[in-house]
């Protein structure tokens, strides 16, 4: 069994909103942009997923232009077709239109060889629901530096 080589991470979706139902997906790509994920050059800051004409798409995920490459290079931010069952995105897409929700990559990594997404629900934080989070994360901070003072 091959291990997950972990590309991007989106760090803000955690802070930005409230996650639910991890979906894999595999990802449409062009060109060169193989090469780019393979050195690590993705970004999935602003990027969200949508359900478009029985199509899941994900849009704003920058995967930059392979150094090495040549005209076969495409546009680093362009719309990338997510490959998942026809059953799934039916679900999604319901799912999406009833609740107050969008879908938000979380990842992209390898897996067995292949690019894949890793999608969550999400629901927006407000701001005070932020802060909260900030105060947490900063009281977990404090308990772990006791305890390793402590020792």
């Amino acid at each position: 069994m091959s291990e997950d080589k972990i590309v991007a991470t989106n760090r803000q979706a955690r802070f930005n909103y409230y996650l639910s139902d991890n979906i894999e997906a595999g990802i449409e790509l062009k060109g060169t942009e193989v090469k780019s994920l393979r050195a690590g050059q993705a970004n999935l800051k602003d990027s969200f997923a949508k359900v478009e004409n029985g199509e899941m798409w994900l849009y704003n995920a920058h995967i930059a232009p392979y150094a090495f490459g040549n005209i076969a290079n495409v546009e680093a931010v362009r719309p990338r077709k997510l490959l998942l069952h026809k059953r799934q995105i039916k679900k999604l897409g319901e799912e999406l239109a009833i609740k107050n929700i969008t879908l938000v990559p979380t990842k992209i990594y390898f897996k067995n060889g292949r690019a894949k997404v890793e999608i969550a629900l999400a629901k927006g934080k407000k701001a005070y629901d932020k802060r909260d989070s900030i105060r947490q994360r900063e009281s977990d901070m404090e308990v772990r530096r006791a305890m390793k003072g402590g020792r």
